[in-house]
């Protein structure tokens, strides 16, 4: 089971290369475009890069990871953040938990990526955004080809998954996918 799970150092997840590629602010920006968002679930929250930016935009702010270690890390960086140990495609929060779920770097790892976006709906009142790699070959960064998903992969499965809207947002080195419920 999650034979492509990032294995990485916890400190690369910070490094300054790593911060350029990921338009942390243009991210947040377009995620919260068009939605009235006061909590949000982090699926995979690493070291809390991405949480602390929507913390920052006064959401209440909860995680999960499959790793106690970036939890801790995330902890660090995300205080108060409501943090869980748990699988994308076994979320431990209720149904109807938030307004928001954020899915950075996150869904091409999973065992089940179907699943875990049925997780995201059940869990996210309103919208879901998955932050991925473009499905490109020749790319300098990021994972191989193979563990990557293309665009047609990403909304046929949300679709199957029940939501209900899909808009792309491409970006400098990587897609935003909004998935909203209504």
């Amino acid at each position: 089971m999650h034979e492509k799970r990032f294995d990485g150092s916890a400190d690369k997840l910070r490094s300054e290369k790593r911060l350029a590629l990921l338009e942390v602010d243009q991210v947040i920006n377009l995620t919260l475009q068009g939605v009235e968002a006061a909590s949000m679930v982090d699926v995979g929250i690493g070291s809390g890069l991405f949480a602390e930016g929507f913390r920052n935009r006064s959401l209440q702010v909860a995680g999960v990871d499959v790793s106690q270690e970036m939890l801790n890390l995330a902890a660090r960086h995300v205080p108060g953040a409501i943090l869980r140990l748990g699988l994308a495609e076994e979320l431990p929060f209720h149904d109807g938990y938030c307004d928001l779920v954020f899915m950075g770097l996150l869904l091409h790892e999973t065992d089940s990526p179907l699943q875990a976006l049925k997780e995201a709906h059940r869990v996210g009142c309103q919208r879901t955004a998955v932050l991925e790699w473009y499905y490109v070959a020749d790319q300098a960064f990021g994972p191989p080809l193979e563990h990557r998903l293309p665009e047609a992969v990403i909304k046929e499965l949300s679709r199957q998954a029940g939501f209900k809207q899909y808009t792309k947002y491409p970006l400098s080195n990587l897609v935003l996918y909004i998935l909203d419920v209504v």
